[in-house]
C-alpha cells in the first residue's frame, strides 16, 4: 500500500509539472521576442527573469537537494538578467530543467522522500521539496500568463476545447 501511495504522489506531482510546462509553452506562443525582458515596473520581473528563476529554484530544490547533487545556484543572477537568452532558448532551458526534476522525482526512494534536508534556510522532507517545486512552478506560471495577457490584451486559451463546467459525479 505504501508503494502505491508513493507512486500516486509522484504521478500527480509530475502531472502538475507537465501542466505548467504546457501552459508556459502556450503563453510563449503569445510572447514576442522583444517582450521577453520587458518589466512592468522597477520592482517586478520580466518573463525572462521568471524563467531563469524557475530554472534556478527547480534545480536547487529538486535536482540538487532531492537528487543529492551539489547546489550551484546563483539566485541574484536570475533577477539581475536583462538579456542573454532568446525566447526559444529559455523555453528549452525550462523544459530541460523540469525534465531533470521529473527524473529525480521518479527515481526518489521512500528514504529520500522522508529524509529532512535544509534548502534555502528551510527544512523540508523530500515530499516537502516536491510540493514546493510544484506549487512554486504553478505560482510563477500564473504570473507569466498574467503578464503576457497584460502585454497583449488577449486570453491564452489554456483550456480551449474543454468544458470546465462539467459537474463532479458521485
Amino acid at each position: 500500500m505504501e508503494q502505491l501511495v508513493v507512486l500516486e504522489f509522484k504521478e500527480n506531482a509530475i502531472f502538475r509539472l507537465n501542466e505548467s510546462n504546457r501552459m508556459v509553452a502556450i503563453a510563449f506562443e503569445n510572447l514576442k521576442e522583444e517582450q521577453l525582458w520587458t518589466r512592468p515596473n522597477g520592482i517586478s520581473n520580466s518573463v525572462g527573469n521568471l524563467i531563469l528563476h524557475l530554472c534556478g529554484n527547480i534545480t536547487q530544490y529538486a535536482i540538487s537537494s532531492l537528487g543529492e547533487t551539489r547546489d550551484v545556484r546563483d539566485r541574484d543572477a536570475e533577477f539581475n538578467a536583462t538579456e542573454g537568452f532568446t525566447k526559444d532558448e529559455l523555453l528549452k532551458k525550462l523544459i530541460n530543467t523540469v525534465q531533470q526534476a521529473k527524473d529525480v522525482i521518479n527515481k526518489s526512494t521512500i528514504g529520500q522522500l522522508i529524509k529532512k534536508r535544509e534548502v534555502q534556510g528551510f527544512n523540508f522532507s523530500g515530499i516537502g521539496i516536491i510540493m514546493h517545486v510544484v506549487e512554486h512552478y504553478s505560482y510563477h506560471t500564473g504570473q507569466i500568463a498574467f503578464w503576457i495577457k497584460q502585454l497583449n490584451g488577449a486570453d491564452l486559451g489554456f483550456y480551449d476545447g474543454m468544458d470546465l463546467n462539467t459537474k463532479n459525479e458521485d
